[in-house]
């Protein structure tokens, strides 16, 4: 059988309290610091990750490398082919990033070519990835 246990009302309170004193304390201003980028390494994973597009493997086999590197890019998950790259100015690092613009030139599953400037963000640490900036 079960059975219920009522505490006083402010013996209730008083453990409210407490608990949202307990779950307010461990909000604290804790400011937690990315690892910086190595740009070197960025760029070096970017140049990698673009030319292994333009050798037509697929974006998934990135995944089978030792150090594995995670890549988004939706031309190239869609089947598009890399006919060549080129970077726009200097990559820039930002906190944990390295932010490039890149000037592809695809040709698309019927045969039609178009170029396309985008912006991919390459991070470093912990896992290598290449991000296309969608908004950009």
């Amino acid at each position: 059988m079960t059975q219920i246990v009522y505490l006083p009302r402010h013996q209730g309170t008083r453990a409210g309290m407490l608990l949202c004193a307990l779950l307010w304390a461990g909000c604290g201003q804790r400011t937690y610091q990315s690892k910086p980028v190595d740009d070197d390494q960025a760029q070096e994973v970017l140049t990698h990750v673009l030319d292994t597009w333009k050798q037509g493997a697929s974006i998934d086999s990135l995944q089978n490398e030792s150090p594995k590197i995670v890549v988004q890019d939706l031309d190239w998950s869609a089947g598009v082919t890399l006919v060549s790259y080129e970077l726009v100015g200097e990559p820039e690092p930002k906190d944990a990033n390295l932010v490039a613009r890149v000037k592809l030139s695809l040709r698309d599953k019927s045969g039609a070519d178009l170029e396309k400037t985008v912006t991919y963000v390459v991070g470093t640490s912990p896992t290598l990835t290449v991000v296309r900036d969608l908004l950009k």
